[in-house]
């Protein structure tokens, strides 16, 4: 989601022969300490594809605020300067992005802040997408959780937990924000609960949405994200692509802006599967 309506409410080149070291498993939480991996004890993983898990972002994204977060001024073109580069003005909280602390922590975390090891980190996929099929306004639940581990087993350490609601295919459309006559927004999200569950139960270093809000769009407290946010995690919106990548068993690169004092901001997103 987006500031300031919500507040007034690696390549496939690599191929076969590229490694990622495990990441050490590491207590997530308010302090999100710095750690470490030896090349001894670190275990070695393989993958053979890359999925990019990123919308293409343009001034036609679809914002929380139904606004226009992106402009883009040509400084400089190749006919008249040899060269281009553009001058990009936008909104951190736009396309997928990453939510850190500071987006709604006072003194929480900026994006520049978050540890490496905590950015590269196994991905687990939650697909609710025949619960949202009838209900727009799902939430993600402690149960969706446990029966996702029933079938797959405990989630794996300093993973991120993402939800597959389908709302990814609805991007290029009005019913990405699901707007009804009264203009309120429709689409889902994280239940508050879970995100205490996860936060006092489990070892995970952020969670994910394909929608526009960690929090399912009729919030009004945004519990979720004040609940997940404070705890010294990290949050990705409008995530791309959780279709094609297995529900367990896949890398996540975190390509997010090194950025003194961001509170979130536009992400690269690259599953190593």
């Amino acid at each position: 989601m987006c500031l300031p309506e919500c507040h007034e409410a690696l390549a496939k080149r690599l191929g076969r022969r590229g490694f990622l070291k495990g990441a050490a498993v590491v207590s997530v939480g308010a302090g999100l300490a710095p750690a470490s991996v030896s090349a001894a004890s670190a275990d070695k993983k393989s993958f053979s594809r890359v999925v990019d898990l990123t919308h293409t972002l343009s001034p036609a994204f679809p914002t929380f605020g139904n606004s226009t977060n992106v402009e883009i001024e040509v400084v400089a073109d190749y006919g008249s300067a040899g060269y281009n580069v553009n001058r990009w003005h936008l909104v951190e909280h736009t396309g997928t992005h990453m939510d850190a602390p500071l987006h709604f922590i006072k003194d929480g975390r900026s994006t520049d802040e978050i540890e490496p090891v905590n950015l590269v980190v196994p991905l687990a996929v939650v697909d609710v997408r025949a619960q949202t099929a009838s209900d727009p306004d799902y939430r993600l639940t402690p149960d969706d959780i446990k029966a996702w581990e029933a079938q797959h087993g405990p989630l794996p350490d300093n993973c991120c937990v993402a939800m597959n609601s389908g709302w990814g295919a609805y991007v290029a459309t009005d019913k990405f924000r699901n707007p009804d006559a009264d203009n309120a927004m429709h689409f889902p999200g994280f239940h508050a609960h879970t995100a205490a569950m996860l936060i006092q139960e489990r070892k995970v270093a952020g969670i994910a949405v394909d929608t526009l809000s960690l929090d399912f769009a009729k919030s009004r407290d945004f519990a979720t994200h004040y609940a997940w946010l404070g705890s010294g995690r990290w949050g990705m919106e409008c995530v791309a692509n959780l279709d094609q990548v297995p529900v367990r068993g896949a890398t996540l690169v975190v390509g997010a802006p090194k950025i003194k004092g961001a509170t979130g901001g536009p992400s690269r997103l690259l599953a190593l599967v």
